[in-house]
């Protein structure tokens, strides 16, 4: 899966358009490595998001095309920092 699209439907950034902007300054990594949107993520992977004042680390649990709000949180566990809102 994209890793702009997992991003969304995880919902660990909001909208897909923030997550491809995000990606596209270099403020997310996979493994370790700066990402592109286009990146592909598979379970396993550890997504690393670069804001102003925090930073977020996240392991990929799970890659699921649809789910509901409540199903989002199981694709993914926070290893350090919080949720963004």
């Amino acid at each position: 899966m994209r890793l702009d699209k997992f991003l969304k439907v995880s919902r660990i950034i909001k909208r897909r358009t923030v997550a491809k902007e995000v990606c596209d300054t270099g403020r997310v990594l996979v493994n370790g490595r700066v990402a592109k949107p286009g990146t592909n993520v598979k379970v396993g992977d550890i997504i690393e998001i670069q804001y102003a004042s925090k930073t977020v680390k996240a392991e990929v649990l799970s890659e699921k095309e649809h789910v509901t709000k409540e199903e989002a949180k199981e694709m993914y566990r926070i290893l350090q920092g919080e949720e963004i809102e």
